[in-house]
């Protein structure tokens, strides 16, 4: 299963990019989630030819659809051919939104194996046009900088210490599938791609047809709006260590900064004394109440104006009013 020796050398230098502290470490393993789809088995193929010998699999299967195992099973065949270990995670999903559990139920799956077979870092498939779609999806939902970034290239799995990498994000679809096809393959398609009851691909379709734009620089403007994003953080932290105390029964803020670091600061005061992530729009009217010097609750936590800023504290249990 050939792979181009540039086509390696351009996944190196962009895995490098992302991982400089293990590329190059020769003890250093890197995990691989890989569905069985054409982005996924692109990966694999290039992950293998750059890094030989230190790469392993692994294939989810949600069970939500009857040709998951035999998908999982083509994987650990083409796996056994190229010499990278593999191994398929059953998982069960929770009840409620299908997508968002079989997600958490997934990187909790590859994070248990990934801790189990001592690897150092996890890989994904995301690619450049799986980027614009997210952006223009967002962006139709109006939502903020965060948001707007799309995916990270780096960041970690289920919010631990396990590195997650997206080193094709920069590649385009059809050029993963190159790379498949190259090496003799022929790879599952999820017939929910096809799904219009889905925005993504109402999205995707939309943008085959909108030939004028260009989708690889789509993806760039998630990256720059990504960097837009960790100043704001930048910015919240420094807010955060210059104008938040603490108070006997919670803490003290005084506000300084503009309105887009000022709602970081106010999620992080929640995140910090309720132990819950509260949502953008719930933050957003806790803000206007605050600004308008109206007292607010949110999750189980009362915020009251007073002398040159605002005091958040926990609420008696029966003035508790929820709102995430």
């Amino acid at each position: 299963m050939p792979v181009a020796q540039d086509a390696a050398g351009r996944f190196r230098a962009d895995l490098a990019a992302l991982w400089p502290e293990g590329v190059d470490e020769e003890g250093a393993r890197l995990g691989l989630a890989v569905s069985g789809g054409p982005d996924s088995l692109a990966l694999l193929l290039l992950a293998q030819a750059a890094m030989p010998g230190r790469v392993e699999a692994a294939t989810v299967d949600h069970g939500l659809r009857p040709e998951s195992a035999a998908e999982a099973a083509e994987v650990a065949r083409i796996c056994a051919n190229l010499g990278v270990p593999h191994a398929a995670l059953a998982v069960e999903i929770a009840p409620g939104n299908i997508q968002a559990e079989a997600r958490t139920a997934r990187y909790a799956a590859l994070a248990d194996w990934a801790g189990q077979r001592g690897l150092a870092a996890l890989a994904t498939g995301h690619q450049a046009d799986d980027q614009a779609e997210t952006l223009l999806m967002r962006l139709n939902r109006a939502s903020g900088v965060a948001g707007l970034a799309g995916t990270r290239e780096r960041g970690t799995v289920s919010g631990g210490p396990l590195p997650l990498l997206r080193p094709v994000l920069g590649w385009r679809r059809a050029e993963l599938g190159d790379v498949v096809r190259g090496a003799g393959l022929v790879a599952a398609e999820d017939p929910s791609n096809a799904n219009d009851r889905f925005d993504r691909v109402r999205i995707r379709k939309a943008l085959v047809d909108a030939d004028w734009l260009d989708v690889a620089a789509i993806a760039q403007s998630a990256a720059h709006i990504a960097e837009a994003d960790a100043a704001l953080d930048w910015m919240a932290a420094l807010e955060w260590r210059s104008c938040v105390k603490k108070e006997p029964m919670g803490l003290k803020y005084r506000p300084q900064a503009p309105r887009a670091v000022v709602l970081r600061v106010l999620a992080r005061i929640v995140r910090e004394l309720d132990g819950e992530e509260a949502r953008g729009g719930a933050i957003a009217r806790l803000l206007e109440s605050l600004v308008s010097a109206r007292a607010a609750s949110i999750g189980n936590l009362v915020a009251r104006p007073n002398a040159g800023g605002w005091s958040f504290a926990k609420a008696p249990v029966r003035a508790v009013r929820r709102e995430r």
